[in-house]
């Protein structure tokens, strides 16, 4: 892959968001797409460490990624801050993998 063609492929994803909000404008959107859009973000970062959690290149398993997923997710739960919930996470993952 060539510099210029990232470069070109940056200047298209500012392009296309620039279209839209040009588009768009002042013009308000329904409340129910408004409400649905404010969740993407949400749904593609759950989705994104679903899969580096439990994939490896082109195989589906689980490992010590898993366990330590279990473990920000219940930190996470019990509303640690978040620096807490990263240690734990990742220490959790780390201790089994030292083990196992």
């Amino acid at each position: 892959m060539s510099w210029s063609f990232i470069f070109l492929l940056a200047a298209a994803s500012y392009g296309f968001k620039l279209l839209g909000a040009v588009i768009i404008g002042q013009r308000t959107m329904p409340l129910v797409l408004e409400r649905c859009l404010l969740l993407i973000p949400a749904a593609l970062l759950a989705g994104l460490i679903a899969k580096d959690t439990f994939t490896t290149g082109q195989t589906i398993g689980l490992d010590a990624r898993a366990a330590g997923l279990v473990v920000a997710a219940l930190a996470t739960w019990k509303k640690l801050p978040f620096a807490v919930i990263i240690v734990l996470g990742v220490g959790t993952t780390a201790l089994i993998r030292l083990f196992a």
